[in-house]
């Protein structure tokens, strides 16, 4: 370390400041590493590490065709890798292989102003995929260091410390940070901040049309958060456990492997029928709550069952329910929301009778699952089932999984051709949408209407800011069945298989990673678990104070400052206000800036300007007796005399006891002064 600061404190200047712009340059670009292609990331790498060795060695740039050739790959790379040039995505990985190459062609200040340019917009272009805290934090750090790179490139000849040019860099990050809050409060919201739409439309949550066998066990190694949730009721008491479900999408058609929403793209025919109407009836009182939903890039928001009315959603954002109750939004969610909604624990819908419509519920691709069939056949030959209609049938297929020897697990192994057969008869294991799918299945098998539901089970407290917290890995799928007089019910087949999952909310963790586990060795896992509390609870605040600070947010905020009605016009003359006061207050600092510098050296800057009129400019260094002798040599001690001896008294007056006077006589000679001239004289 020692010999490394050694190197560097022994650097050119040029070097120096060259290595500490590529390595502003790489920390703008890390953030965006896992939102872009490989190969931008690895190329954008080479570059710059190529950049610093040149550097170093004091090699020359590369030629014309060598950084022609790079952007001829990169162009073709994007093209290949999105299809296009233009959009986000594919915008912001041209312009990161634009900022890496240009640092291989600087041979002059507009080229360092070009990177610099390219380098604010890149650190833009981190919000638009995505806006946590930590994003925030890192482009604080980014903003720092390129203001420190811009300030030190218009510092003087000579080799000032980079520490004067961060101290300045600092001191004008404090001076904007006023104005930048004023705008963040006051200016007026038309959408959300950094609402740039995604071209990626797969979603985070892994919630889709469509629920393929395995697909929801891959979220349980995500501990990401997927939505907080803040109660109305004292102490913010959830429902039951085991009654805390955030509905999601539901799929009703089977085609052997994949379970396909009603209407879903690239779905069996089947799935083109008409969904049974809702009709849901709810009774009791609601159970109020906020949710802050992550950007899942899905369009589903997600209600605890059954919430009969709209979520309140922002400007912008409408919300309609499904036939199976679920609330979608006009466009997926690429930024983190809040929403109010209100669920009543008691409802029930869906028909009472059996209908025609319920067809579809019942039905199984021919082919698939021969076994779970016969099993299905078999167990209505019980004469117990038989006389207990659809209910008993559920009942027995769920104590087969109670008493049958099946477990609740993460790798269940491959999963085979005919999945139900796998799961009741060779593997006897799964997660909750092998059970769930292997459940319906087999309740189809027996003619008894059945879909699958997808969303969210459980939810933790966190003690800091008292918010629930539902992780990815609470990903769940459960079963509803249709029932003769009673609707649809919800019925967890995962619950029978594992007590604990529903009841006692017992996760499946994945393997700790060797990292995770010498964190617990070391600060113990009691700590590490408060921490990251403290974290989340501080994302939290983020998400709550800025991510969704709304108009109607910045409404309150006039109101809050004693205007009774206020509309976006006020926030317009508000922010005028603040404007101009800011104007008034940058007038007053001018003029104590003005009144604070000692008048004799405005005196002397107005001569020496006077003297440059003349065709001489001379440095601004020089005091009053060396201008006095360079106008003497320039133009003869007798041209130059009234000059010379009005510099000579000037400078005697200012170093020596002297009237209050002798100051604003001098300034009334300088308006009379003739000042030598190799053609003519000029006066002031």
């Amino acid at each position: 370390m020692t010999a490394l600061r050694h190197t560097l404190a022994h650097l050119p200047r040029e070097t120096r400041d060259l290595l500490f712009l590529l390595a502003t340059v790489g920390w703008v670009v890390l953030p965006l590493a896992p939102y872009l292609p490989w190969w931008t990331t690895l190329l954008a790498a080479a570059v710059l590490v190529w950049r610093g060795a040149l550097a170093l060695r004091g090699r020359p740039q590369p030629g014309r065709w060598v950084l022609g050739t790079l952007l001829a790959a990169s162009v073709a790379l994007t093209v290949v890798t999105h299809g296009t040039i233009v959009g986000r995505d594919a915008g912001v990985t041209l312009i990161v292989m634009l900022l890496a190459l240009k640092t291989m062609e600087m041979n002059a200040r507009r080229d360092a102003m070009v990177i610099f340019f390219l380098s604010f917009f890149t650190m833009l272009s981190n919000f638009f995929f995505s806006q946590s805290l930590a994003t925030a934090a890192a482009m604080l750090i980014a903003l720092l260091g390129l203001l420190t790179a811009l300030v030190n490139a218009h510092l003087p000849v000579g080799r000032p410390p980079l520490t004067v040019a961060l101290r300045l860099a600092c001191r004008m990050a404090l001076l904007g940070a006023p104005v930048m809050l004023a705008l963040f409060l006051l200016f007026p919201r038309m959408a959300p901040l950094w609402g740039m739409p995604s071209e990626n439309p797969t979603g985070r949550s892994g919630l889709s049309g469509r629920m393929e066998i395995g697909n929801v066990a891959s979220l349980a190694l995500d501990d990401g958060i997927a939505l907080r949730a803040r109660f109305d009721t004292p102490g913010g008491e959830p429902p039951p456990q085991n009654a805390l479900y955030f509905r999601g999408p539901v799929f009703s058609v089977f085609d052997g492997r994949e379970w396909f929403a009603f209407g879903q793209t690239g779905a069996p025919a089947a799935a083109w029928r008409p969904p049974i109407p809702a009709s849901l009836e709810v009774e009791g009182d609601p159970l109020r709550y906020e949710v802050t939903l992550e950007a899942l890039r899905v369009p589903w928001l997600l209600t605890l069952d059954a919430a009969p009315e709209a979520p309140a959603l922002p400007p912008g954002l409408r919300a309609a329910m499904s036939p199976e109750l679920s609330w979608l939004a006009n466009r997926p969610i690429n930024e983190v929301l809040r929403y109010r909604a209100a669920s009543y624990p008691q409802f029930t819908h869906g028909p009472t009778q059996d209908t025609p419509r319920l067809r579809p519920y019942r039905e199984l691709p021919d082919g698939f699952d021969p076994r779970t069939r016969a099993l299905a056949r078999q167990m209505l030959e019980d004469p117990a089932i038989a006389a207990g209609g659809p209910a008993a049938f559920v009942q027995a297929a769920l104590e087969r999984l109670r008493t049958g020897g099946y477990s609740y697990t993460l790798e269940p192994g491959v999963v085979a051709e005919h999945t139900a057969d796998a799961f009741w008869f060779d593997q006897k294991a799964g997660f909750c949408e092998h059970i769930a799918s292997a459940f319906a299945v087999l309740l189809r098998a027996a003619d008894i209407p059945v879909r699958i539901v997808t969303g969210y089970q459980g939810g933790e407290l966190n003690g800091v800011d008292g918010y629930w917290t539902v992780r990815q890995a609470d990903a769940h799928a459960w079963t509803e069945v249709w029932l003769a007089g009673r609707g649809w019910v919800r019925v967890d087949p995962t619950g029978a298989v594992s007590p604990g999952r529903i009841g006692n909310f017992q996760r499946l963790l994945a393997p700790r990673s060797a990292f995770g586990t010498a964190v617990d060795t070391v600060i113990g896992r009691g700590i590490a678990a408060r921490a990251r509390a403290v974290w989340e609870a501080v994302n939290n605040r983020w998400n709550q104070w800025v991510l969704n600070y709304t108009q109607s947010q910045q409404l309150d905020l006039l109101k809050s400052l004693g205007i009774s009605s206020p509309d976006a016009l006020d926030l317009a003359r508000v922010l005028g206000a603040l404007a101009a006061l800011a104007a008034l207050g940058g007038a007053g600092w001018t003029l104590w800036e003005r009144r604070r510098q000692d008048p004799w050296l405005r005196l002397l800057d107005r001569a020496r300007r006077d003297i440059a009129r003349t065709g001489l400019p001379l440095p601004g260094h020089l005091p009053p007796r060396a201008l006095a002798r360079v106008l003497q040599e320039r133009f003869g001690e007798a041209a130059s005399a009234p000059a010379a001896g009005w510099l000579l008294r000037m400078e005697q007056a200012r170093y020596a006891p002297h009237p209050p006077t002798a100051l604003a006589a001098l300034r009334r000679e300088l308006r009379s002064l003739r000042w030598p001239s190799e053609t003519a004289g000029t006066r002031r």
